[in-house]
């Protein structure tokens, strides 16, 4: 049947990824971000960003396979891009209004700080093997008081780096 649905493995894989990516972008776009203030809207994206890498590690794992394969089925993909495309356009537009009430500076592309968002709740997760190996505590372990920490330590790095007079 995995012949008959999806062509081959790589084919599954390829599915496996657009479903993936496919679900993080919708529940990105049920955020409602444009309702609210730029500064509140970005302290929820990254909230959330945080907390789905968080909750999802086989995305995280996913897309460290995919890393590992030098973005071999993302390149094939005629979905991904198209997909990845909303996420650029949600920070595109939180950037303006935050630029347009004199709240956030104007030097910040909306690639790059959702590179360094995705980066800091991304790591977290993806590397916690060896973290914790390397320094005996594993950041995304089990103990809420951790967990809580670097959200909020995450969430107030991206507004401090945002803010104007920062």
């Amino acid at each position: 049947m995995l012949y008959y649905y999806f062509g081959s493995k790589e084919g599954l894989y390829e599915a496996v990824l657009e479903q993936v990516y496919g679900d993080i972008r919708a529940l990105e776009q049920e955020l409602q971000l444009a309702e609210m203030d730029s500064e509140e809207a970005l302290h929820e994206f990254v909230g959330f960003t945080f907390d789905y890498h968080d909750k999802h590690r086989d995305f995280v794992r996913l897309v460290t396979i995919e890393n590992i394969h030098s973005a071999k089925y993302i390149e094939q993909s005629k979905t991904l891009k198209t997909r990845n495309s909303t996420v650029v356009k949600t920070i595109e537009d939180l950037i303006a209004r935050g630029v347009a009430a004199g709240r956030f500076r104007e030097d910040v592309d909306p690639i790059d700080l959702h590179l360094m968002i995705s980066s800091m709740c991304f790591h977290r997760v993806a590397n916690r093997h060896t973290w914790s190996a390397a320094f005996g505590r594993d950041p995304s372990g089990p103990r809420s008081w951790t967990r809580t920490r670097h959200r909020e330590m995450i969430i107030d790095s991206v507004l401090r780096f945002m803010r104007r007079d920062a």
